[in-house]
């Protein structure tokens, strides 16, 4: 006991705070005057520099205490690894151990984590080349890449983090990854479960345990996700008591594969009978109540509630309020299976809008956005107004991506600000393409438009296209807004060079003319007015004789047939017509975005006439309408309809002319069968050595005054892919064109002339799209087969358009 206690004691003693220099030690409490300070280790900091980081000066008085001090001091500059103090009498020895210094950062075998996302992350940390090297930092790096693979179910994983050292106390790091593969789930287990299946259950989850309804890779935040989308699945079918008990994630031996029970336990379902409303509702109290009326118990649905919250927010914002607060809380009766809903509500301050920003236009410029914006500065804030002018930007087609926000002014109670955050995309296109056809030869295609022209919103477009049988050249410019009130003004100059012999229509040469002049006048913000104003100088040159010319020229008062080459079977003289046209268009669009909508119609009626001192005497008259429907909130499943109608006819004895007949058939218009090949065929007469005619060839479309197209698509998701940026669908195309001006009688019977004003002859087709918003610009293709055809119709399956954007 006496050993034990000396040992005791000894202990005590040698616990008192010491310090040994160079062999003298001196307690916590002794004090004395430092007269020399030394640095030892010092290469990269000067000993200037490090005098200004220590609490202590020669001629100071210090004791351990200031000598602790100056050690943390020391480390916490980040400068060194290791920090010694000693002392000689009245000198002090710092010796420390510089860091190194950072000189290069690689990766290697990364590909589930991105380079930016690394460096993002280094950066985060404090690992920057040109910095010093903190090595507690470097192993929590390891632990936090680890740990993210982990959690994306990559659990063979390897990340090695090697630091080689370099001349001059410097270092080059390099992150070594093997990812792996990822665990795959096996199987998904809910136990608790009565009246839902599990593939009910599941049937939105992203992690899935059937690869043909969702990926079986495992992550964490998507297992998480999974659980919420199946507790709020419960909550809208009122089963307000549901509860996800545990969830156990089990991981086989060879970490490949993945088992998830879920315990959960269901409930019974329950009715909201009643809402409570009370709080501040700024004298709006009795259109709330209209929103939060309950007429009858409902099965409670959890979704439902939150669109109310929303309806009562945009209510208040309506009216100025602009961060109103409503609050939620049901209380449950498990007595009667019945809730009733509280709903606090508190309108907050009426709000005044300051200024109306915007962020992220480089090229358009400030006025072309302001212009679509309905609310106005200095004036009562609106949301619905606020959020009308998003619907308009993205109506314009300028814009990849537009969001809004409110942000309250510094110093003021009532003023916000409302700012648009604009990502622009490519609005201009280059189109160029050669190719090579048994009909047209070779082909060259060339255009050039810009929708935003110098970010004025004005658009300006230059087209050609050349190849065997037509040379063409358009220039279009249009200025959306002319007037302050939103008139508009475009203009056209067109010419076209068609030699018809070698196509698929009817054979005869066009050469033609002209120019146009558009205004454009905005009703309101869905519909538009437009009248133009055209004239047309057509030539037919080198017609050959046939059915559909002598009826155009019988109307017109040309009864005698014109002089025919028996060696060509062409006729000699030309026929000129010069026509002025009025054009009068009607256009109603609500869809939600220029490029891709979800949801909304597109509606265009357009109908022109002749004007007096024109040749030709006739109207022509079309309209075309596509409608979206959502089938999901996401807006990643579309119904999209589309029907498009056309007919024309003469007056004072005339009928139209039948170069400009209606024609269908093609990527636009019924696809899987070749551009304008649809509807009547024409009958030609050739002439033989002794002048007689014979009627033959029913191959050529020669279109008529009818048309009709309709189709139906359904638009989804494409796997792995943007919504954004890439649309896929399934549809299915019909349509006919016809003449209803044709008498077909006895005499065209005998003469084997085919019956033109036959409307029954539906072509039909379905097949697969996809368009694509590509960094060239835009793509489309199609893929279709036709399942009802004619004789005559010449089908094309692949149809495709390519185009290059600046």
């Amino acid at each position: 006991m006496k050993k034990l206690l000396l040992i005791v004691v000894a202990l005590l003693l040698s616990s008192v705070n010491s310090a040994t220099v160079y062999g003298t030690e001196y307690s916590e409490n002794d004090a004395f005057v430092v007269k020399k300070i030394f640095f030892e280790g010092m290469h990269k900091i000067t000993i200037d520099t490090a005098l200004l980081f220590i609490p202590i000066c020669i001629g100071d008085i210090i004791t351990t205490e200031d000598i602790s001090n100056t050690i943390r001091v020391l480390f916490a500059t980040e400068n060194f690894d290791d920090v010694r103090v000693l002392r000689n009498i009245d000198s002090l020895f710092i010796n420390v151990k510089e860091r190194p210094t950072i000189t290069k950062i690689t990766f290697s075998g990364n590909s589930l984590i991105k380079y930016y996302m690394l460096k993002q992350n280094l950066d985060i940390q404090g690992i920057i080349v040109g910095d010093n090297l903190d090595r507690a930092i470097i192993y929590h790096l390891k632990r936090w890449l680890e740990d993210f693979y982990y959690s994306n179910g990559k659990y063979n994983a390897i990340v090695k983090v090697l630091v080689m050292p370099q001349s001059l106390n410097c270092v080059d790091i390099k992150l070594v990854f093997n990812e792996g593969i990822s665990a795959k789930v096996q199987q998904i287990n809910i136990i608790g479960n009565h009246n839902f299946t599990k593939d009910n259950l599941t049937s939105k989850f992203k992690i899935r345990d059937k690869w043909y309804v969702g990926h079986r890779k495992y992550q964490k935040k998507n297992l998480a996700k999974d659980l919420e989308s199946m507790y709020s699945f419960y909550l809208d079918y009122g089963y307000v008591r549901f509860n996800i008990e545990s969830t156990q994630v089990n991981l086989t031996t060879d970490k490949k594969n993945i088992f998830i029970t879920i315990n959960i336990t269901e409930g019974a379902q329950y009715k909201l009978c009643s809402t409570v409303v009370n709080g501040n509702m700024a004298g709006y109290f009795l259109e709330i109540e209209n929103l939060t009326k309950v007429h009858h118990c409902e099965l409670y649905n959890n979704s439902n509630i939150r669109k109310v919250k929303e309806k009562i927010k945009q209510l208040m914002g309506s009216y100025g309020y602009a961060y109103p607060s409503v609050l939620t809380q049901v209380e449950i009766k498990d007595v009667d299976k019945t809730v009733n809903l509280h709903i606090k509500i508190d309108a907050g301050k009426r709000f005044y809008v300051r200024k109306i920003l915007f962020e992220g236009n480089d090229i358009t410029k400030d006025l072309v956005i302001r212009r679509e914006i309905p609310q106005k500065e200095g004036v009562k804030f609106c949301s619905d107004l606020i959020y009308q002018g998003k619907e308009h930007l993205n109506r314009l087609g300028y814009f990849e991506k537009v969001d809004v926000k409110t942000q309250p002014v510094p110093g003021y109670t009532n003023q916000i600000d409302v700012i648009y955050n604009i990502k622009e995309r490519n609005t201009g296109s280059i189109n160029m393409g050669i190719g090579l056809g048994t009909d047209s030869g070779v082909s060259f295609h060339f255009g050039i438009q810009q929708d935003n022209w110098l970010g004025t919103g004005n658009t300006v477009s230059l087209i050609g296209n050349k190849n065997n049988y037509k040379n063409y050249a358009e220039l279009s410019i249009n200025y959306p807004y002319l007037t302050v009130s939103g008139i508009s003004l475009g203009s056209k100059l067109f010419y076209n060079d068609f030699i018809n012999d070698k196509t698929d229509l009817s054979n005869y040469d066009l050469r033609s003319y002209g120019f146009s002049t558009t205004l454009c006048f905005p009703i309101n913000k869905k519909n538009l007015l437009n009248i133009s104003i055209n004239y047309v100088h057509n030539n037919l040159l080198k017609r050959e004789p046939k059915v559909t010319i002598w009826h155009y020229l019988n109307s017109i008062g040309i009864n005698t047939k014109p002089k025919i080459t028996t060696t060509n079977n062409k006729i000699k003289n030309n026929l000129s017509a010069y026509d002025f046209f009025i054009y009068i268009g009607l256009k109603y669009n609500n869809l939600d975005n220029g490029y891709f909508p979800t949801v909304g119609l597109n509606a265009i009626f357009n109908g022109k006439i002749t004007m007096p001192g024109s040749n030709n005497k006739y109207y022509k008259i079309t309209f075309d309408a596509s409608k979206y429907i959502p089938l999901s909130e996401s807006g990643n499943w579309v119904l999209k309809s589309r029907a498009h109608i056309g007919y024309a006819d003469g007056f004072s004895g005339n009928e139209v002319p039948f170069y400009d007949n209606f024609y269908t058939g093609g990527a636009s218009t019924v696809r899987g069968f070749r551009n304008n090949t649809i509807g009547p065929k024409e009958v030609y007469s050739r002439y033989n050595s002794s002048n007689i005619s014979i009627n033959y060839d029913y191959s050529d479309a020669v279109g008529g005054n009818v048309l009709a197209i309709a189709s139906a698509e359904f638009i989804f998701p494409t796997p792995f892919l943007i919504k954004n940026s890439l649309r896929t669908s399934l549809f299915i195309d019909s349509g006919s064109v016809w003449n209803t001006d044709w008498q077909n009688n006895s005499a065209t019977y005998y003469a084997t002339i085919p019956d033109y004003s036959n409307p029954g002859n539906i072509r039909i087709s379905t097949g697969i799209a996809m368009q694509w918003l590509s960094p060239l610009g835009p793509l489309s293709f199609s893929y279709a087969q036709p399942i009802k055809k004619y004789d005559g119709d010449k089908s094309e399956q692949l149809q495709f358009n390519i185009g290059k954007s600046w």
